[in-house]
């Protein structure tokens, strides 16, 4: 089969044999796969599914075309299903089977491409971490970004109160209304934590769901709420930075840090689980979505990855194998 694999000089296309799924693995035929930013160090070996040689991709759809034989949830070869887990830019992937789940029928494979990480992702990072309530006040930095997006559409649909979405691009953060932000705010201008408290009545946030990390640590807890929760799901803007230890103190600020590369099969799967019983019905009507910037076909996945790279996308990138 034709996929791309990470080398030490980024993503080749080339022909490798083809998958076979292991006994708890669904084998899926691809007909979409979106990029992640977390593929682009994977290109070159480098991150948690990037060892050398490695098929890249994190997130595809497709047609189910053989089960393993201890595979639960009744899937069956020709169900159109949605998949995270590692090798989607190819003709075949295979998922675990507690990471797949049903592709709704309205929904094209491109369209359904764009959602199992982010969705996964963003309900993790909200609800089974930050535990977002109906009625708290929310940020979402790096809210430009696809998962970004899907985390200002979680948080409006699971009851916030006030979501407010950060990027320092004008004409991203002019977007960001569109998908569920009450306050576009950029994190550029040094006085953006006064903007949030300023929007909060000066109480701060409940919850924030930061994804740039470093050059906003410190402003992220000035304008959290007493005992405020802030999850750490990327580090866009540096992996270190001073911290204000008091304003953590002060402001009994809970900080959680999450990844999927230390995560059990189990907790991978339970994940999902719990994404899907909260967030099934609202992917299936189509109130969670996201937009796609441009598609390529997969012999062009250098070129789509340098795409992402550039940081002139809005919404997702998907390959077409």
């Amino acid at each position: 089969m034709k996929a791309a694999v990470s080398t030490d000089k980024g993503l080749d296309v080339r022909d490798i044999p083809q998958p076979k799924p292991k006994p708890n693995e669904v084998l899926v035929k691809v007909r979409a796969a979106s990029l992640n930013r977390a593929d682009l160090n994977a290109a070159r070996g480098a991150g948690a599914h990037g060892a050398m040689g490695n098929v890249v991709g994190l997130d595809w759809s497709g047609e189910v075309a053989e089960v393993g034989s201890e595979v639960k949830g009744g899937f069956k070869p020709g169900d159109h299903v949605m998949c995270a887990g590692s090798g989607g830019y190819a003709e075949y992937a295979v998922a675990d089977w507690g990471r797949v789940t049903p592709k709704p029928a309205n929904l094209s494979f491109e369209n359904a491409a764009t959602l199992p990480v982010a969705v996964a992702t963003m309900h993790d990072a909200l609800i089974t971490n930050a535990k977002m309530k109906p009625g708290d006040s929310v940020l979402i930095q790096g809210a430009s970004s696809g998962v970004g997006l899907m985390a200002l559409e979680i948080a409006k649909l699971m009851g916030a109160r006030l979501v407010i979405g950060t990027s320092t691009n004008a004409d991203r953060r002019a977007k960001l209304k569109d998908f569920g932000a009450d306050l576009a705010i950029d994190t550029s201008n040094p006085s953006w934590p006064d903007e949030v408290l300023k929007a909060t009545d000066g109480k701060g946030v409940n919850v924030i769901i930061d994804q740039v990390s470093g050059s906003v640590a410190n402003g992220n807890m000035k304008c959290a709420a007493i005992l405020g929760r802030i999850v750490n799901v990327g580090r866009l803007g540096g992996g270190k930075a001073e911290f204000d230890f008091d304003l953590h103190a002060g402001r009994r600020i809970q900080y959680f840090g999450v990844t999927h590369r230390t995560r059990t099969v189990d907790e991978l799967r339970e994940e999902t689980r719990v994404m899907w019983a909260d967030l099934k019905s609202a992917i299936d009507s189509g109130k969670l979505h996201l937009p796609i910037d441009k598609t390529y076909p997969l012999d062009e996945a250098v070129a789509a990855q340098a795409q992402m790279k550039a940081n002139k996308h809005f919404g997702k990138i998907v390959l077409i194998p």
